[in-house]
């Protein structure tokens, strides 16, 4: 009797495979109300690979941004329309001038931003009409957002962090446990023959062709999975 593969065991959605959020200083979001606040204290999150700010604001409550290059502790941050183009602070990308450095953009407004939210990343605001802004995302790619959208001024700290090499498995392997990530990644041919189709047999020596039948079931359906139509189209 088979075993299940690892993408099936994750989708159960166990402890073994759950992101430990508990562990992790809290969700970054846009504050959805128009205000302004300090910056109060600068925060290590494991479940973030940028440096994020704990910011208060006027409203009495706290919240935690994606500390931009350049922000300290005691600076103000500003969100909403009328405010300064700053890093740290908040505009609708109707206000916010061409040429500039954003974060943490979202997808529709009052979201919370949901893209580049990763250290040392940016994108850059290239074009806008009435109905929308053309953004350069980190991809290199151009997508349109509606003018009403929000985004934070700057560029997330945290540039180098991937410039600097592991040097050792252990520390890598400690460095995916704070997001109870799976290491290592072991591919499906150095498997034993009840953890993967491709395994059993001699290591590193595919027993069978790495493209699967579209019929096959899901568990059997892993590596090349086979094209819908083949030939050219006439």
């Amino acid at each position: 009797m088979g075993k299940r593969l690892i993408q099936q065991r994750r989708g159960r959605g166990t402890l073994t495979y759950t992101s430990p959020s508990f562990r992790f200083e809290g969700e970054v979001k846009l504050p959805a109300l128009d205000t302004t606040g300090v910056v109060m204290d600068l925060v290590h999150c494991g479940g973030h690979s940028a440096p994020l700010m704990e910011v208060s604001y006027l409203t009495s409550q706290n919240h935690l941004m994606f500390a931009p290059e350049g922000i300290r502790v005691g600076d103000e941050v500003a969100v909403g329309s009328g405010a300064v183009v700053r890093a740290g602070n908040v505009l609708r990308l109707q206000e916010i001038p061409e040429g500039t450095l954003i974060h943490n953009i979202e997808l529709r407004p009052g979201d919370g931003g949901k893209l580049v939210r990763t250290s040392g990343s940016f994108a850059k605001v290239i074009a806008k009409t009435e109905k929308d802004v053309r953004i350069l995302l980190p991809s290199r790619k151009e997508k349109l957002f509606g003018v009403d959208c929000r985004a934070a001024i700057g560029t997330i700290a945290g540039a180098g962090r991937t410039e600097k090499p592991f040097l050792k498995a252990g520390t890598r392997y400690m460095k995916m446990r704070v997001r109870n990530k799976l290491y290592p990644h072991v591919c499906g041919i150095s498997m034993n023959a009840v953890d993967h189709p491709f395994g059993g047999k001699c290591s590193h020596i595919k027993g069978r062709p790495t493209q699967s039948p579209r019929s096959a079931p899901p568990g059997r359906k892993v590596g090349k999975i086979a094209p819908s139509r083949t030939g050219r189209r006439r």
